[in-house]
């Protein structure tokens, strides 16, 4: 809620992006590289921009370029998005004890802005949901400073990418500073056995079933994993969160 006085002004703010500020580069290269692909895949500069502004969702809109490109069904197009992003619904489980006192809109807000590296920053920073008032407000400013500048830099970059898009030849491979970005996400995030075990299961599940069209590889991958993993976690009490630090 960076555009709150209140929450702009508090020092945690201010906290939350300068910790940001060393990630931010990589996820302006990425986001740089996204705009150039929307255009030079054949979206117009408003379809670009649209979906820049509303979707905000880098490995989902690189995901349903090629499918909107090939002409594939809508629900093709929905399901990959869908599960490409699924990740977002743990962070909202995760994120709900520490938000549940906002108002509905103000949620909502923070829910859209929060992305990958926000998310891993703050629940590193605050393990635990504050009990009080003035707890709450400092995580909540904490949040809303690193999603800013994760917010700005993809938003103000990636419009530079569509308006720069036939200046820009996607053969300088500025976007892999993005996929470095969720390899490094990826693997601060796999602290137990189980979390190992469903990145592996995705990865080779995905490499297996690269031939099927329209990137259906992905959903592939991450269909097997949670199948596999709810079975694993069921039939052999394993921990999803074993091996997490306190």
């Amino acid at each position: 809620m960076f555009f709150l006085r209140a929450v702009r002004n508090h020092p945690a703010f201010r906290e939350g992006a300068r910790n940001m500020a060393p990630l931010a580069l990589g996820i302006s290269a990425w986001g740089l590289m996204t705009g150039v692909a929307m255009v030079q895949s054949g979206m117009s500069v408003f379809e670009a921009v649209a979906m820049t502004l509303l979707v905000y969702a880098g490995s989902s809109q690189l995901a349903a370029i090629p499918l909107l490109m090939a002409g594939a069904p809508g629900w093709v197009i929905l399901a990959t998005g869908f599960c490409v992003n699924l990740r977002f619904v743990v962070f909202s489980l995760h994120l709900r004890p520490y938000l549940m006192h906002l108002p509905r809109w103000r949620r909502l807000v923070n829910g859209y802005m929060t992305a990958d590296l926000s998310y891993v920053m703050f629940t590193r920073r605050y393990p635990e949901p504050a009990q009080d008032t003035a707890g709450r407000d400092e995580q909540e400013a904490y949040l809303a400073g690193g999603y800013f500048l994760t917010w700005a830099a993809w938003m103000g970059l990636s419009l530079i990418g569509v308006a720069l898009a036939n200046f820009i030849p996607l053969a300088w491979g500025l976007g892999f500073a993005g996929v470095l970005s969720l390899v490094a996400i990826l693997c601060s995030m796999a602290t137990s056995k189980l979390r190992m075990v469903a990145v592996g299961i995705a990865g080779a599940t995905a490499v297996a079933a690269y031939n099927l069209p329209l990137k259906l590889n992905i959903v592939a991958g991450i269909g097997v994993a949670v199948l596999l993993c709810f079975w694993f976690e069921k039939q052999l009490g394993l921990d999803p969160n074993a091996g997490d630090e306190a």
